[in-house]
């Protein structure tokens, strides 16, 4: 696997555009778009400038209740939406998937300067994760059928897969547009409507979102955008009594949080996928550079800004040291700046808040024993840089092994033996993906059979596809994405009986 994300260029791969105009700032509700109920608006900054890119209509509930409303009634009985044929709804997103294709060049530099994600790594890998998972559920909305079922008895049964209904969804802030298609394409196939909050920190690729939903055809009030922030906004829609499932994807903190409210309201259904530690294991017999080139991208990818990032490293004692040392020389190559520019691989960290908790967190491996081996601190004296930063002879209890870091910081720890190895990589609370790097089959199947995560990977990492589930184990939360498992997520199973009338003969 080549660090693609840093690679000096791609024939295929335009430049950004320059002086990107942002055009959608409100929020969509109807296919309209609206100021907020309040009058409020938000600050959106580019993080490798901290400069003010615009600002944003700021909902909150009075706004969410709008978007409710608007979204029951496109999902009430005898509505457009609901008496479309299920292939049209296929139809609408592979359009919606066209659209994206089409303004790819625009969305991708509004990813970039939003996010602070290279633009290469937007461009080509966002991007295409979403029209993919647009199309792949499109495949499926006229595919989502029920069973007959053989009772006792002189009846007929049979099962029809229903739309769970108005569906409440929040969105994170390090894949904006991926996480946006990952939640609104199985919901749309299933025929559900949806109030969608994207995160207040990346709010511009969902609200041009909202510009091609209404472009392609989606009905008003099938889609409904509210920005906004999650104390405000993401609670109304947590705790709302009109709304029949939320999806979540963020921290295990305001996971919990999300849970309970849905407890304390009506019960509404939830999917979250939540924070990750995962575990690496690279025994001795590995194709050492392919582990060498997956632990790295595994890492570093996005400024370490993933759920998924394998943040712990468990590598066989015999060959600890060269990893260690070759891990270094790789993250002391990595080229660091304005994310627009060709040939950076590295963009800042979102936040400020982010930035701080990161260097906090590096401080504290430091002071509890771990071996600084490279950066550790800021780049630059502009924006939200973070050196790569690898730690070597890092142990289990410390704080750097135990908590989401969510930054370039690679901790690489050394093992013995498998069955120690497995007890280690399973001793935390969360489970979201795990990966092993071996050339013994038998090997690679005891440790993935044993890992306690909702994906594991073999000789590979990160490796993601619409088609196969994605969710986690343990506190990282509840229900799967994407896959037919995903779509079971957006509908609820009704059980039909017909009893057959008895005819003398």
């Amino acid at each position: 696997m080549s660090d693609q994300n840093c690679a000096p260029a791609f024939p295929a791969v335009p430049e950004p555009l320059k002086n990107l105009k942002i055009q959608y700032t409100k929020i969509f509700i109807n296919n309209e778009w609206h100021n907020s109920c309040s009058g409020k608006k938000f600050p959106v900054y580019n993080p490798a400038t901290e400069e003010l890119i615009c600002e944003v209509e700021e909902g909150d509930k009075e706004d969410v209740d709008k978007a409710v409303k608007a979204a029951r009634a496109a999902f009430q009985l005898g509505s457009p939406w609901r008496t479309m044929d299920a292939s049209k709804r296929g139809v609408l997103l592979n359009k919606l998937a066209d659209a994206i294709e089409r303004d790819r060049l625009i969305i991708g530099t509004m990813e970039s300067i939003d996010a602070g994600k290279p633009f290469v790594a937007a461009y080509l890998f966002d991007i295409d994760g979403a029209i993919k998972s647009l199309r792949y559920c499109a495949g499926w909305a006229d595919k989502n059928q029920g069973r007959t079922t053989p009772i006792d008895g002189n009846f007929f049964s049979f099962t029809r897969h229903e739309p769970v209904g108005v569906c409440g969804q929040i969105i994170p802030w390090n894949f904006p547009l991926l996480m946006m298609a990952w939640k609104i394409a199985p919901a749309i196939a299933c025929g559900n409507t949806i109030v969608i909050k994207p995160s207040e920190e990346t709010p511009l690729s969902a609200l041009y979102m909202g510009a091609l939903i209404k472009e392609v055809g989606i009905p008003p009030g099938v889609v409904n955008i509210v920005p906004g922030y999650g104390s405000t906004a993401g609670a109304a829609i947590a705790h709302h009594m009109d709304i029949d499932k939320v999806a979540f994807t963020g921290s295990t903190k305001v996971g919990k949080l999300i849970k309970e409210a849905a407890g304390k309201s009506n019960l509404k259904r939830v999917t979250l996928e939540l924070g990750g530690k995962s575990p690496v294991i690279i025994f001795a017999d590995a194709d050492f550079e392919n582990a060498l080139e997956y632990a790295h991208n595994g890492l570093f990818y996005h400024q370490g800004q993933c759920c998924i990032a394998g943040s712990r490293i468990f590598v066989e004692e015999p060959i600890y040291e060269a990893f260690v040392r070759r891990s270094i020389e790789k993250a002391k190559k990595r080229v660091l700046g304005d994310p627009l520019t060709p040939g950076i691989c590295q963009g800042p960290q979102i936040n400020k808040t982010q930035f701080n908790n990161i260097l906090s967190l590096i401080e504290s491996g430091k002071k509890e024993g771990a071996k600084l081996e490279c950066g550790g601190a800021r780049w630059g004296d502009k924006g939200f840089y973070i050196q790569p930063t690898v730690f070597s002879n890092v142990t289990d209890e410390m704080r750097i092994a135990k908590e989401e870091i969510f930054g370039p910081v690679q901790q690489i720890m050394k093992f013995k033996t498998i069955d120690e190895v497995i007890k280690r990589a399973n001793n935390t609370t969360y489970g979201l993906a795990a990966g092993v790097f071996t050339q013994d089959i038998d090997k690679a199947l005891t440790v993935a059979s044993a890992f306690q995560a909702g994906t594991v990977w073999v000789n590979c990492y990160s490796s993601l596809s619409p088609q196969a589930p994605f969710g986690g184990f343990k506190m990282s939360g509840n229900g799967r994405e994407m896959g037919e498992y995903g779509l079971n997520q957006y509908t609820e199973v009704k059980t039909v009986v017909i009893k057959i009338p008895q005819k003398n003969s």
